[in-house]
């Protein structure tokens, strides 16, 4: 017969191994019951929020019906300025224009007005948008959005094609304003005109085809710095 020490050397001896512990659940079931709670509250609340923006999304972007018609300025409050979808990148004739909003300013000084230097609002835009890896939707759209509106509720000789041309000459004064505030170099802002630069996309290297590149400009009439125009807590 084997000795104890024998068995003990092959392993029989000793205590019989313990039972491994059942793995403790993952997920929602791991958590005590309150979180369990907040947890889904917090899921249901997600799942709510993001079918009402696909459908104020879809409901933005499709024709008009009967919901649009009776709901239509409480979907553009949830669309506008975020999260505008247009079809314009599929369109027959894409954008081939690079459009820089520009402004200059009359200022108060010393010896009396006096007019700055146009100072490019799209430039500083863009180079705070590159190298930055999530640009936010206004810092990219903003500004250009402004533009556009404006321009399509103007005539070629900016005047105002009834109170939308009227709203969005407040908005783009407001926006440049807000760049601006109420100072232009160490002087309070009198008046301010706003021009925009147009220039054609050049053709690529392989292309024969020959476009200028010079810019062309369209510029807007000075208008009077308000009170209203002016960000909150800018002094005139």
């Amino acid at each position: 017969m084997d000795s104890d020490d024998d068995r003990d050397a092959r392993g029989g001896g000793g205590p019989a191994p313990a039972v491994e512990a059942a793995a403790a659940p993952g997920g929602m079931a791991g958590l005590s019951f309150p979180y369990q709670i907040v947890a889904a509250v917090a899921l249901a609340a997600f799942g709510v929020l993001a079918c009402m923006q696909l459908a104020m999304v879809f409901l933005h972007v499709a024709p008009s019906n009967t919901l649009t018609k009776q709901h239509g300025a409480a979907v553009d409050d949830w669309v506008y300025p975020e999260f505008e979808q247009n079809w314009k990148l599929f369109a027959p004739n894409p954008l081939q224009q690079n459009v820089a909003v520009q402004v200059r300013t009359e200022t108060a000084g010393p010896e009396g007005p006096r007019t700055t230097a146009w100072r490019d609002l799209s430039a500083e835009d863009g180079r705070a948008i590159r190298g930055n890896p999530l640009p936010s939707h206004v810092q990219q759209n903003e500004l250009r959005r402004a533009w556009d509106f404006y321009v399509g509720s103007h005539d070629d000789k900016n005047r105002a094609n009834g109170l939308r041309g009227t709203l969005s000459e407040k908005y783009v004064r407001r926006l440049v304003m807000l760049r601006l505030g109420g100072q232009d170099d160490g002087g309070t802002i009198l008046r301010i005109q706003v021009r925009s630069e147009v220039r054609a996309v050049a053709a690529p290297e392989w292309s024969d085809e020959k476009i200028s590149t010079g810019p062309s400009y369209r510029v807007l009439p000075w208008w009077k710095v308000s009170a209203d125009d002016l960000p909150e807590g800018a002094g005139q």
